[in-house]
This record gives C-alpha cells, sequence and structure tokens, in this order.
C-alpha cells in the first residue's frame, strides 16, 4: 500500500477545497498508517476545515500530540478559538513549549543516523509555527479584551515572521499603536535578516499603509517592486491619505479609475 500517495491525495483535495473527500482519505491513511503523527495532524486538519473542531482538538489531545509538537498544539488551540472557548486555547498556547526538540534528538533518526527534520513531513517551518502561535495568542487576548497582551502578541508574531501581514494589519487597523509606535515597530522589525531579497519591498509596503494621515505626496514605487503603481491595495492606501487630508477631489479621482 503506497501510502504516499494517498497523503497526497489528500493534500490535493485540500487545495481543491474538497474538504469532505480529504477527510475521508485522511480518516483512511490515519489507520492504515497506525496512527503517525503526520497522519493524525493532517485528520485533525482536515476536521478543522469541516468545521469538527472538538473532533479535530480531540484528535490531537486523546494522543497528547498537542504536547509534543508545536503544530499540533497551535492547531488545537486555534480549534478551540474557533469553538470560542477563549480560556482552554489560551491554555494550551500558555502550556510547556512541546517537547519534539527533545525527542528528536532521541526518537526521530533515519536510517543514516541524522536528524530527521520534522518540517519535512509536516511542510510547516518551526519559525512559522512560532509566529502563528503568538498570532493566535493576540486574538484570543483581544477576544478577552486585553488589548496590552493583545498588542504585545501581535508585535512578536510580526517579529517572528516578518511576511505576517495579518499581524501588522490587527495592529494598525485597529488603531493598538500610536504614529510613533508604529514608526518605532517598523524599524525594530528584522527586515535586512529575515528577508533579505525582500527587504525594500517590505518596507515600501509597509510604510505606505502607515502614511494614512500623512499628507498625500507622490508615491515614490522602488524600482525592484515595478508594477505595483497600478495595484489596487496601494491605490486604496494612497487614496485614503487622500480622503484623510481632505482632499477628497483627489481622492474620487483615484477610486474612480
Amino acid at each position: 500500500m503506497n501510502l504516499e500517495r494517498l497523503r497526497k491525495r489528500v493534500r490535493q483535495y485540500l487545495d481543491q477545497q474538497q474538504y469532505q473527500s480529504a477527510l475521508f482519505w485522511a480518516d483512511k491513511v490515519a489507520s492504515l498508517s497506525h496512527e503517525e503523527p503526520q497522519d493524525i495532524y493532517w485528520l485533525a486538519q482536515c476536521l478543522y476545515l469541516t468545521a469538527q473542531y472538538h473532533r479535530a482538538a480531540h484528535a490531537l489531545r486523546s494522543r497528547k500530540l498537542d504536547k509534543l509538537y508545536e503544530a499540533c498544539r497551535y492547531l488545537a488551540a486555534r480549534c478551540h478559538f474557533a469553538a470560542k472557548e477563549h480560556q482552554q486555547a489560551l491554555d494550551i498556547l500558555d502550556m510547556e513549549e512541546p517537547i519534539n526538540k527533545r525527542l528528536f534528538e532521541k526518537c526521530l533518526k533515519d536510517e543514516s543516523g541524522g536528524l530527521r527534520d520534522p518540517s519535512s513531513d509536516w511542510e510547516v517551518s518551526q519559525s512559522s509555527i512560532k509566529s502563528s502561535i503568538c498570532l493566535l495568542r493576540g486574538k484570543i487576548y483581544d477576544a478577552l479584551d486585553n488589548r496590552t497582551l493583545a498588542t504585545y502578541s501581535y508585535k512578536e508574531a510580526l517579529k517572528l515572521d516578518v511576511y505576517c501581514f495579518e499581524a501588522f494589519d490587527l495592529l494598525t487597523s485597529h488603531h493598538m499603536l500610536t504614529a510613533q509606535e508604529e514608526k518605532e515597530l517598523l524599524e525594530s522589525l528584522p527586515l535586512s535578516k529575515l528577508c533579505t531579497e525582500e527587504q525594500e519591498l517590505l518596507r515600501f509596503l509597509f510604510e505606505n499603509k502607515l502614511k494614512k494621515y500623512n499628507k498625500p505626496s507622490e508615491t515614490a514605487i522602488p524600482e525592484s517592486v515595478e508594477g505595483l503603481q497600478e495595484n489596487l491595495d496601494v491605490v486604496v492606501s494612497l487614496a485614503e491619505r487622500h480622503y484623510y487630508n481632505c482632499d477628497f477631489k483627489m481622492c474620487y479621482k483615484l477610486t474612480s479609475v
């Protein structure tokens, strides 16, 4: 039985939004593999995507996978968050860090004796998961009306993954920062370290979002990202700057093209 072929079929159905088909085969793969952790993880993903939040969380937690793998901890917490069980979701995120790193050193060795990277199986990078955990923690604190901790969590999510626009958007669109704090946040992001090639692009896009209340000026788009002049998101940001500066005529012109 070629389980890899069936696993790829599960991912294929997920990509095509055929969640019931994905769930059907994920369930069978999990049984055929004698419940390998990665197969239980994808089974839980399918349950989550079909809005079976408690079953998804149970699939992970009953096997204690949330205590072994960060990806499983994140998904279990997300299930409880989707079910509006905010405190339970927070308790899962705040429990002791999963021991998967220590387990890998002892147990997860390939035939050559080297360590096997879990992301090669689960297609999830550790930095991305850590950022996602911070983002989810921020949303939970938001739901619990704790804006201070929510703001801190969103900042951490963005610093761990500078491409995480959702964290950036939640900070700015919810007015969680002052203009000076927004500027300081942008300067504190490790753009040169985490995105050498796209550093200029990210800085331009983020600055364009932050200058909503500044007096509009000609948009200076870096040569390396030419083609954004007519990008709808960029144009809307510029139109908003004209609007908030009472230049309604220019705002109308931009939005009527």
